[in-house]
């Protein structure tokens, strides 16, 4: 104000009562403190929710998420807090609403280049901090992040905010020690403390599928014929995964359809789609990878959504379509399979040959909390019927070369 007293600020919360409290104080101190500042405040205008500066354009506008900035420039926007906590954050509902009011009221009223500052915790990966940086325009946004305790990587160059060495925590303006920081650590779980003291809406090692529980493979495991299909050569079986959306128009759905191999007792992520598909486009889709993986003769649809219509829509021209039923939350059905995944018997390809799956290990980092699962549910449904199935029904290969006459021998290996 003293240095552009013109400013137009507006300040938002996720009630109005709080951004009214943020106007009040500015207020406060400019009446206190305006003959040492230069600035005063005019008596006609001055409430606790609006006011303006005496001879200026500038002043403070308070307004809640969700409420109107119809008719008024902004120069400057401070938001603060969009949600209100847990219970808002894991809230579709509340979610859309603060990103509608920003695409719908607050970003239009924007001079243009006008700061926008937005300050919050990151209760949950798909809030409005997470779909701005997520956005077309999402590099032009500083993010500035000082988490409890740090937790930065120098191998990749990473530096802290406050200069701190790797796991020490911040000094506290309430006097914690370390050991006190370690017992909120422990006392809060690990999606708290990711979320309120480091930062960041998901573990970052992950939660269920922690990150360096995938093991990686930087030669493809597979040959392209001439007539462009693909083959894993050696396989002992290849499968594939879909997860539909729900509806052809609901933008937050994806489509997922992975190639998965098996190779003894491990398994390969060979291929994936993962797009926003019509109902048309899906069937296509679903279509262009049977001809692509040939070799991949089993294909799970999980019956729900759109996949029992796919199925149906499709019985006639694609081969070893199997609906699978959901058995037990998603949840428990990652969980489920975990063990797996953490004795390294799961592959993934380097992102040198598929620059895709960066994107699957955030989402499987991010579960349960993250915005999206899609990826997550194919992958547990190839893993379940794979490796767990197999195992939990008591399969027997029994070689058949090696039995005599009156079967008193006989060999057995389990898969």
């Amino acid at each position: 104000m003293t240095q552009r007293p013109d400013t137009r600020v507006a300040i938002a919360s996720y009630e109005h009562g709080v951004a009214r409290r943020w106007g009040r104080a500015i207020r406060d101190d400019i009446l206190v403190h305006g003959s040492k500042l230069g600035l005063s405040v005019r008596d006609d205008l001055s409430a606790q929710h609006e006011w303006q500066l005496v001879g200026q354009e500038g002043g403070v506008y308070a307004a809640g998420i969700g409420g109107a900035l119809t008719g008024r420039p902004v120069d400057l926007l401070v938001i603060d807090d969009p949600i209100k906590d847990r219970a808002q954050a894991d809230s579709p509902t509340y979610r859309e609403r603060a990103w509608d009011w920003w695409t719908d009221v607050a970003a239009t009223r924007l001079a243009p280049g006008a700061p926008v500052v937005l300050i919050l915790t990151r209760w949950h990966e798909d809030d409005l901090a997470g779909r701005l940086l997520a956005a077309e325009d999402g590099h032009l946004w500083r993010v500035v992040n000082i988490p409890a305790q740090a937790d930065h990587d120098p191998i990749k160059g990473e530096v802290d905010s406050l200069g701190r060495e790797p796991g020490e925590y911040m000094q506290s303006a309430r006097g914690r020690t370390r050991a006190q920081w370690e017992a909120i650590k422990v006392r809060s779980g690990s999606r708290t403390w990711a979320s309120l003291y480091q930062g960041r809406p998901a573990p970052a090692a992950g939660d269920i599928f922690q990150r360096d529980w995938w093991r990686e493979f930087t030669s493809p495991r597979w040959i392209v014929r001439d007539d462009g299909t693909h083959i894993a050569p050696g396989a002992d079986e290849v499968c594939m995964s879909w997860d539909m959306a729900f509806k052809d128009t609901d933008g937050s759905d994806y489509v997922v359809g992975q190639v998965w191999a098996r190779y003894g007792l491990e398994l390969f992520l060979l291929d994936q789609v993962h797009d926003r598909l019509s109902f048309t486009a899906t069937c296509a889709a679903l279509r262009q990878m049977a001809a692509k993986w040939p070799q991949a003769t089993l294909k799970l649809v999980e019956d729900k959504a759109n996949g029992t219509a796919v199925i149906n829509s499709l019985s006639r021209q694609v081969s070893g379509l199997v609906p699978v039923e959901p058995d037990g939350s998603k949840e428990a059905r990652a969980r489920a399979v975990t063990p797996f995944i953490e004795a390294g018997q799961v592959w993934l390809p380097a992102p040198e040959i598929a620059p895709w799956v960066g994107g699957f290990v955030n989402e499987a980092a991010a579960f349960p909390n993250g915005s999206h699962d899609d990826q997550v549910d194919a992958a547990t449904q190839a893993i379940n019927r794979m490796l767990l199935a197999p195992i939990l029904a008591g399969n027997l290969i029994v070689d058949a070369t090696e039995l005599d006459d009156e079967l008193d021998g006989y060999s057995i290996s389990m898969y």
